[in-house]
């Protein structure tokens, strides 16, 4: 790599360098949204041993884009300087929300849902302003607006997180609290306990606003709370913002026990404004350098030992030894048959086959920073569990930026096939349990596979990212542990 020389005019280049300046540059670079080329000449200097602290990478960051996060006065001003550098290009789609979204950052300012005094406990509460609902294709830069927002609003209370890995905390807490009753005693009816309110109480108590990236609805254990759960977030003051690939009216479409479900879409609409975002181009898919080939086909001459060579190099690099893995998640063990440090090399037998989900994945993308998925099939409607899981899989992995590659039976584009078949004994079963006849069943999400093509859309947005230069070099690891 040619290292720029007009960084010397940023900063002396003298003392050698600690390695967690490195993890402070890396933090002013995400939180500039400013080009790779000034990260790629300071990480070159690193390497040569040269003197730079965060401050001057800051100070290098101001130059090349013209301003810092510090200086632009909220998301939509953040928005506009980066066109401006030419570090985005405009689209008006994008601009339309940001300015929604500019509006609610004002109106949060000094906004809280706690009693500011004593005295405030004995008067009614400010009345919370509206959130935002955010829905549109994929890749259109829905969560790009939202995470622009979220760091420039002013409070500590805040979360941002993936709705998956939310909606899994709040299982626990309810199984925490249902835990935490007493236990009924021998011939007595016990009490009904209701723990969805006191479980809202306390994410209500953690943050004022909450923002949710993938706000989706497929597990009908989390569509028969979610009225409950949000009426007493948003009666405890609660801003939401998410975003999503449906509308409001469309979530958990064509769902078991749908009827149940549609009251909270209400709830959502009257307490956050829905906001579309299309522009019509999946950013994702916009030429961007590659980081080499990380997409392999199972028919390709020598594709195993090319995916094996890859491994080595990479574990090579690692301060451990090739060996099995034994997770614990949720005191259940999941064990992965090879791994080195943060590389895991698996099939997607041992993370799709099995009955794995999102919880294992989030923890996956915690120890892991680098996962190599072989022997990824053709999912036809008789894999759409599998199929499911993969998009689960790979959501949990794009969200804490681990890096994939993949050996696959089919290009990209044409994994899933939506075939129509509904001839597989399991769904018969299924069908056979819940009293449903055939055409009946047909049309519901559960049977039809129409979530999985759905979401599936999404999941080769997020693989064809994953297969780029910047986000390869986003997800490495090594340089942050190094500075431990």
């Amino acid at each position: 790599m040619t290292v720029d020389t007009n960084m010397s005019a940023y900063m002396p280049l003298s003392v050698k360098m600690s390695p967690s300046a490195l993890v402070g540059i890396k933090c002013v670079f995400k939180e500039q949204f400013c080009s790779r080329k000034i990260l790629k000449c300071l990480t070159e200097l690193y390497r040569r041993g040269y003197s730079v602290t965060a401050g001057q990478a800051a100070t290098a960051v101001e130059v090349e884009s013209g301003v810092t996060a510090a200086g632009f006065s909220g998301p939509l001003d953040h928005y506009s300087g980066l066109i401006r550098a030419g570090s985005l290009r405009e689209d008006e789609h994008q601009r339309a929300v940001l300015q929604k979204l500019d509006e609610l950052h004002k109106t949060l300012r000094g906004y809280t849902n706690r009693p500011t005094s004593i005295m405030s406990r004995f008067f009614s509460k400010p009345k919370p302003p509206k959130g935002c609902y955010i829905f549109g294709d994929v890749g259109t830069g829905k969560t790009m607006v939202m995470d622009m927002f979220y760091s420039h609003v002013e409070t500590e209370r805040k979360k941002r997180v993936h709705f998956h890995g939310f909606m899994l905390d709040v299982h626990k807490r309810i199984h925490r609290l249902k835990q935490s009753m007493p236990k009924r005693k021998a011939g007595k009816m016990a009490k009904s306990y209701d723990p969805i309110a006191p479980v809202a109480e306390e994410i209500s108590e953690e943050a004022c606003l909450l923002c949710f990236d993938e706000f989706q609805v497929t597990d009908i254990a989390d569509a028969m709370i979610l009225k409950q759960l949000f009426e007493n977030l948003f009666l405890n003051g609660v801003v939401v913002v998410a975003t999503s690939n449906r509308p409001p009216e469309d979530l958990y479409k064509n769902g078991l026990q749908r009827v149940n479900f549609v009251p909270f879409i209400a709830v959502l609409q009257k307490h956050c404004q829905t906001l579309r975002l299309d522009s019509g181009i999946d950013y994702r898919k916009r030429n961007r350098p590659s980081a080499g080939k990380l997409y392999f086909l199972s028919g390709e001459p020598d594709a195993e030992a090319v995916l094996d060579k890859m491994f080595d190099e990479l574990a090579f690099k690692q301060n451990d030894i090739t060996r099995p893995r034994v997770l614990n998640v949720n005191n259940r063990k999941v064990r992965l048959n090879k791994a080195c440090g943060t590389i895991a090399d698996c099939t997607f037998e041992e993370l799709c086959d099995r009955p794995l989900g999102a919880s294992d994945y989030l923890e996956i993308s915690r120890l892991f920073d680098t996962v190599f998925i072989r022997h990824i099939p053709l999912l036809t409607l008789n894999k759409k569990t599998q199929a499911r899981r993969l998009i689960t899989l790979v959501d949990a992995l794009y969200d804490h930026k681990v890096r994939v590659v993949i050996l696959a039976e089919r290009p990209l584009e044409d994994i899933f096939v939506h075939d129509g078949d509904h001839s597989h004994d399991e769904s018969h079963i299924l069908m056979d349990d819940l009293g449903l006849k055939r055409d009946e069943a047909s049309s519901l999400s559960i049977f039809s596979g129409e979530e999985e093509k759905f979401a599936f859309q999404r999941t080769v947005s997020r693989l064809t990212e994953m297969q780029t230069e910047d986000y390869w070099l986003d997800g490495d690891r090594s340089l942050k542990s190094s500075g431990k």
